[in-house]
């Protein structure tokens, strides 16, 4: 890896998103997509039933690898990437002599794919789409989810004037909620009612980034913490998570300036996300006939992908 040239033109922060729903894939551009990911990743997408889920998980595959490739200048085809017992991709390549602290996270739901990665903070990122319960009322709906927030929550996504708005403002709080489990890595198991959002302001305005809202952890404000909140479009909310390294469970550590501008979410086209591909596998045309088999989705399902 060219050393000086990293040192020479260092990373930021990076916000991407693909539109993977609106994405129909031409038969090259399939078979180039599974040409550039390892072939264990190639043969994970290779496996998902619905075509909508197949196309999410690949443009996840490429976006880790368009980060690594042009923001770590670690050739296309040289990036290994492995994943944890949990099931989190991680770099087995070593960029610790520049990038010590550099994390990155994906998260695809809805109608996007997206990317955030920082040089030294910790980072989780979450995506959800505004959508109505697959069954029954959403009355019925909240009660199922109940346990998930706080009173404090539950009180101001109630306090909505109707029904979709109250979703709306459901939805914000999981994408927030999700952040933060994602970007400490706990996931199963940690109780998320210990953690509670002052979501602010209200209503956010499309393409603008937000960092106003506020953290509690065991019911004291959570100082390690910002949160950037941005709607994509009108229905899908994005929350990204970011802390100091190691920053969970210690308390007054500033991350970032409120008055520091928060980067904007670059919206990507499947060239973009191709532009420094290197093939890794040779091509494989019964790979494009295995997608063309998949139905798009399932008649009535929202599936949500960490």
């Amino acid at each position: 890896m060219p050393l000086a040239s990293a040192q020479r033109f260092p990373m930021g922060s990076v916000r991407w998103a693909f539109p993977c729903a609106a994405w129909v894939p031409r038969r090259d551009e399939w078979l180039l997509a599974a040409r550039l990911v390892q072939p264990e990743e190639k043969d994970r997408v290779r496996q998902f039933v619905f075509a909508r889920d197949a196309k999410a998980a690949m443009a996840g595959r490429l976006l880790i690898r368009k980060l690594i490739a042009e923001k770590l200048w670690i050739p296309w085809n040289e990036i290994n990437l492995q994943r944890t017992l949990k099931g989190k991709p991680f770099l087995v390549n070593d960029v610790h002599c520049i990038y010590p602290n550099f994390n990155f996270n994906i998260s695809h739901q809805g109608d996007y794919a997206i990317l955030a990665a920082e040089p030294e903070l910790q980072v989780g990122i979450d995506i959800m789409k505004t959508d109505l319960p697959g069954s029954g009322s959403v009355p019925d709906f909240f009660r199922i989810m109940n346990r998930q927030f706080t009173e404090a929550e539950w009180k101001k996504i109630k306090s909505m004037k109707n029904e979709w708005i109250q979703l709306d403002m459901f939805h914000r709080h999981w994408a927030l909620k999700e952040s933060f489990i994602k970007a400490i890595g706990i996931g199963i198991g940690f109780n998320l009612q210990r953690i509670e959002f002052n979501a602010s302001p209200l209503q956010l305005e499309v393409g603008k980034v937000y960092k106003e809202t506020e953290m509690l952890l065991d019911g004291e404000k959570e100082e390690g913490w910002t949160f950037e909140e941005t709607r994509l479009d009108d229905l899908h909310h994005v929350a990204v998570a970011l802390g100091k390294s190691e920053v969970f469970g210690q308390k007054h550590s500033k991350v970032l300036s409120k008055d520091q501008t928060p980067p904007q979410f670059q919206i990507l086209s499947f060239d973009d996300l191709v532009a420094s591909g290197v093939p890794i596998v040779p091509e494989d045309p019964a790979y494009w006939d295995n997608f063309c088999s998949k139905l798009e989705c399932p008649a009535r399902q929202s599936t949500h992908s960490r």
